[in-house]
């Protein structure tokens, strides 16, 4: 995936806009995201960011809620029991794999994620703050949180949510047709 087309890249006035990395659903895609976002979003806040979307690093070992509303391919950043949600698989995979993104793709000022990628997006800045992620980046600064919730293992929680997140945060919540392309 890449970023945004070239006039959103401009600076605004003599600033940089700030650049976020955008974190998918959980089997869903970067470009899915994309089209959530732009389509839903006012023209005139996206044009003041740099919004970046990339895919999960494995490929959907199920189905996807958008199929046959948004075109496969289709991603999930972990996978996790599905009875509890205690358990992930491939946690440690996906925290590097973000890092990498971050080192290739960046500076990053911030995280913006949806569901699956709010909760890692909502997660990270506490595991950067005490050097269990994110180690070989800049200090996450911003985070929005879209559709998010947090991990349900109490180890996890301890280790992501042990205290505030320090940045600004923007959350989210309610009720609304996300996938609609109306």
């Amino acid at each position: 995936m890449g970023s945004l087309p070239e006039e959103n890249k401009a600076t605004i006035g003599d600033r940089r806009r700030p650049r976020f990395l955008c974190l998918h659903g959980f089997r869903t895609s970067g470009e899915i995201m994309r089209t959530q976002v732009l389509g839903k979003w006012l023209d005139h806040v996206t044009a003041r960011l740099d919004l970046f979307f990339a895919d999960a690093p494995f490929p959907a070992e199920g189905n996807s809620d958008v199929e046959g509303i948004f075109p496969p391919p289709y991603y999930e950043w972990f996978q996790f029991d599905s009875k509890k949600f205690l358990e992930y698989r491939n946690f440690d995979v996906c925290l590097a794999y973000i890092e990498e993104l971050m080192i290739k793709h960046g500076p990053f000022d911030g995280l913006m994620g949806f569901s699956q990628g709010a909760i890692l997006s909502a997660a990270l800045p506490g595991l950067q703050a005490r050097g269990l992620a994110l180690t070989r980046v800049p200090k996450v600064k911003y985070v929005v949180i879209i559709g998010g919730a947090k991990f349900q293992s109490p180890v996890m929680a301890e280790k992501a949510y042990a205290s505030r997140i320090e940045s600004p945060s923007l959350h989210f919540i309610g009720i609304s047709v996300i996938y609609s392309l109306s």
